[in-house]
Order: structure tokens, then C-alpha cells, then sequence
């Protein structure tokens, strides 16, 4: 008996089905960030003791994940959450690789060195958290290329520099956080005036969105939200100083001053004396 093949119509009610079945193959891109990222970083409590070269070649079944703290989508790495591990080491440029990354954070561990501007190539990512880690060097300007960028906190690093002028640019930005680093300049003017978003409430529109607590602990950074920036003048140390050595000063003039005036009274006094003996032995003629 002939085996009739399937209609159409029960070709569309499998579909759904298949879509349903894990995904067979692994990603390459996702497996080099995975062990890029595993080989830049130190973990003193064994929190990755899973992230092992078998399961990087399949991190993903579908949505199902093997690492800690990856959440995968369809095959792909979609979140990457390692917080607070006590985590050391660096960032890895290979981050980049994966593509399909849409929430990346790594907030409260111990790493440091630079913030990889390759981060820009995930144009996906919607959330970037860096916090509580020992981040240092400048705050790449390219992560302005991440269009989707909805929250970026980066509070509590050694961050120095300005704030990148492109990252007012971010339109869906709404949690933006560099408090306490050492930045220093202006606060960029796109960043300070964001007001909320349309349709809220009308005491709440002309807010800005990042008020002074996003830009605090920052000593050499000023401009609205937080104060302008501090003129040249004087520290009340550097005038008190300059009091006692305007004092010290003169009274060092007035003394040399009197010794000077007591000298010459007592020259003349002595001028006199000898002129009076001469002219009373000089013999009359």
C-alpha cells in the first residue's frame, strides 16, 4: 500500500512542533566568547565550575542552559548574569562574539582593567551593568553604537575621564548610572536635560531623568544636575597661609626699618660729636 505523503495543511500543524524541537547545533560565536570569557576570568569560589570546555561546544539545548548563570534562547546565548561571585580577572573582548546577547551583568566582583570597547558590536544589548568592580581607564564612546541600550550602570568602579558626549545620543536610555568613579568634566548636556518619557505624568515630564545621584562621587565632574564648576580661588588654608605671610612679612620690614632709622640717628649723633671736638681744637687765626 502506497504511503500518501503529507498535505499541506498537516505540514502547517507540525510546524509549530518543530520550532518546539532543541536546537541541534551550537553556535560557534557563542562557544568563543564562553571560553574566552571563562579564560580572562579568576573564580576564587568555584562558582564556575561547570563552564567547562564540553559545555561550551553546546552551552544551549533550545532554551534550556548548562553554564551558570547563562540564559539561552532558541540555541543562543540570550542573558549573561554572573553577580556577585567575588569574580577577579578582566573583561574579555571576545564578549563581542556573542551576538545574541541582549543582557549583559557582571555587577558586584572584583574585576579590572579596561571596559572593552568591542562591547559596541553587541547591537542587541539592552542592558550593560558593570557595577561594584574595579573597572578603570575611560568609558568607551562606542558603546553609543548599542542603540537598544535601555539601562547602563557602571556606579562604584575606578572609571576616569569624561563622559562620552555619544552617549546622550542613546534615545532609549532610561537608567544611566556613573556614580562614584573619578570622572571629571562636564556632565554632557543630552545626559543632563533627559526628561522622562512621553505620556507620563505632566509633574513628572519636565523631570530630568538622571537626576545628581546618577553623576555623584565624582570630584572633578560638574554641571547640571550637580553644582557648576568650582572658580580658582582661593582655599581658606591658601588665604590663612598668605595672612601670616603678609604679616610675617612686614613685621620683618617695620623691624629692619627701625634698626635702619636707629643706625643713622646714631651715625649722625656721632657726626656731631666729632664735628663739635674739631672745631673746638682747631687754633684761632
Amino acid at each position: 500500500m502506497a504511503t500518501r505523503p503529507p498535505r499541506p495543511a498537516e505540514l502547517l500543524l507540525l510546524l509549530p512542533l518543530l520550532l518546539l524541537l532543541p536546537s541541534a547545533f551550537s553556535d560557534p560565536d557563542d562557544e568563543a566568547c564562553l571560553f574566552n570569557l571563562r579564560s580572562s576570568l579568576t573564580d576564587p569560589t568555584g562558582s564556575l565550575r561547570n563552564w567547562t570546555a564540553a559545555t561550551f561546544a553546546a552551552p544551549c539545548n533550545g532554551f534550556t542552559s548548562y553554564l551558570e548563570g547563562v540564559t539561552c534562547n532558541n540555541g543562543r546565548v540570550y542573558k549573561l548574569s554572573l553577580t556577585g561571585l567575588s569574580l577577579g580577572g578582566a573583561l574579555s573582548p571576545s564578549l563581542a562574539n556573542c551576538t545574541n546577547l541582549q543582557s549583559l551583568d557582571l555587577s558586584s566582583n572584583a574585576l579590572s582593567g579596561p571596559i572593552p570597547s568591542e562591547l559596541s558590536s553587541l547591537l542587541n544589548l539592552a542592558v550593560l551593568n558593570l557595577s561594584s568592580n574595579r573597572l578603570s581607564g575611560p568609558i568607551p564612546p562606542d558603546l553609543a553604537l548599542c542603540a537598544y541600550l535601555n539601562v547602563l550602570d557602571l556606579h562604584a568602579n575606578i572609571l576616569t575621564g569624561l563622559i562620552p558626549d555619544q552617549l546622550g545620543l542613546l534615545g532609549r536610555l532610561s537608567a544611566f548610572d556613573v556614580s562614584y568613579n573619578r570622572l571629571e568634566g562636564p556632565i554632557p548636556a543630552l545626559l543632563a536635560n533627559r526628561t522622562a518619557v512621553a505620556g507620563a505624568a505632566a509633574a513628572a515630564a519636565s523631570l530630568p531623568r538622571f537626576n545628581a545621584s546618577s553623576f555623584a562621587g565624582n570630584r572633578d565632574l560638574y554641571g547640571y544636575p550637580l553644582p557648576p564648576k568650582r572658580g580658582a580661588g582661593l582655599s581658606v588654608l591658601a588665604i590663612v597661609g598668605i595672612g601670616l605671610g603678609s604679616g610675617l612679612l612686614s613685621l620683618v620690614l617695620s623691624f629692619t626699618a627701625v634698626c635702619i632709622w636707629l643706625r643713622v640717628t646714631e651715625q649722625a649723633a656721632l657726626m656731631s660729636g666729632e664735628e663739635g671736638k674739631i672745631s673746638h681744637l682747631m687754633p684761632d687765626y
